[in-house]
């Protein structure tokens, strides 16, 4: 089969697309044949050598959706090592069945960002109706998700992002007010009234981490739940004090998904969320696996929306 190797850390250029042996199921796996591959920042982290997936040599990702082979059950997940290729061995609990209603490619689209973008907006911080909060990078796969659900939930969102082209996105996507990264503190501080909003959720990281904590209310929340742009700068904890006694949590989709059940459960709730068309899924862009050094390149410049796929 064909896959996607990195035999070192660093850059795009690590990634090399070649023939590899088809994996061997051990007890209790499954082999899967792959239909979509989820692109995401945890496989750059990991592509980086960040403390992320598997040392190289390896294959690289851990999202997508596919048929078991042998009996053509849909299937997808989000932690399944060495996803990056045309087959891939999986313990059946990793795995949860896509039900009719949902095509595999917004299932492997889906899953992992709208995982995150659930717990981000029901457990790291529970949105009550009327909540003011700030949603960095609006316009990419998980913002979109998030902005959505937050909207379902009574929140005023306001999203940052980059362009005005991703901008009118967020819009769409229900986003009340969309700033640019500029001085953000100041005006989200604003439109939330003067006191700040409730939760800022941050997956960009270094580049506006401390702006962020500005733009807070009293006793409210900073979710850092990425790093675009690198890990913020080492944390005072007496500044949270100062900020108005803020809380700070930096989630994983592993805790929220640590076993099976606790997966089952949430990727139903938000598979259920696309049934009902209540979740619309941006396919920002499709390439080739062959072509996944380039995706990781316009990913890092921020140059796509929603969700990366990469197909077989």
């Amino acid at each position: 089969m064909r896959a996607v190797v990195f035999e070192r850390n660093g850059g795009p250029e690590v990634l090399d697309y070649r023939e590899v042996p088809d994996p061997s199921p051990r007890d209790g796996q499954v082999l899967v044949e792959v239909e979509g591959i989820g692109v995401n920042f945890r496989d750059v982290y990991e592509r980086e050598g960040q403390d992320y997936g598997q040392k190289p040599p390896a294959i690289i990702g851990v999202e997508g959706a596919g048929r078991v082979a042998g009996t053509g059950e849909r299937v997808a997940w989000i932690n399944v090592p060495s996803s990056y290729a045309e087959r891939v061995a999986s313990d059946s609990k990793h795995l949860v069945p896509i039900p009719d209603g949902v095509s595999s490619d917004i299932a492997a689209a889906a899953l992992l960002q709208g995982i995150t973008a659930h717990y981000l907006a029901h457990d790291s911080y529970p949105i009550h109706k009327g909540d003011w909060v700030l949603v960095h990078a609006a316009a990419g796969g998980v913002g979109l998700l998030l902005t959505q659900i937050a909207k379902q939930l009574g929140a005023h969102v306001i999203g940052t992002t980059s362009s005005e082209g991703k901008a009118q996105l967020a819009r769409e996507a229900g986003a009340d007010e969309v700033l640019g990264y500029e001085d953000f503190a100041t005006r989200a501080r604003e439109m939330a009234g003067g006191e700040g909003v409730a939760a800022v959720y941050d997956g960009v990281g270094k580049t506006t981490f401390y702006e962020g904590l500005r733009a807070i209310r009293p006793l409210g929340r900073m979710i850092l739940y990425g790093a675009a742009s690198g890990q913020p700068d080492p944390l005072p904890v007496a500044l949270l004090a100062k900020s108005g006694s803020l809380y700070v949590q930096r989630p994983t989709i592993q805790t929220y998904t640590r076993t099976p059940d606790m997966l089952r459960e949430r990727a139903g709730k938000v598979f259920e969320l696309i049934r009902q068309s209540k979740l619309n899924v941006r396919i920002g862009a499709r390439y080739p696996l062959a072509d996944a050094r380039q995706a990781h390149i316009d990913l890092q410049a921020r140059k796509t929306t929603g969700k990366i796929l990469l197909e077989p």
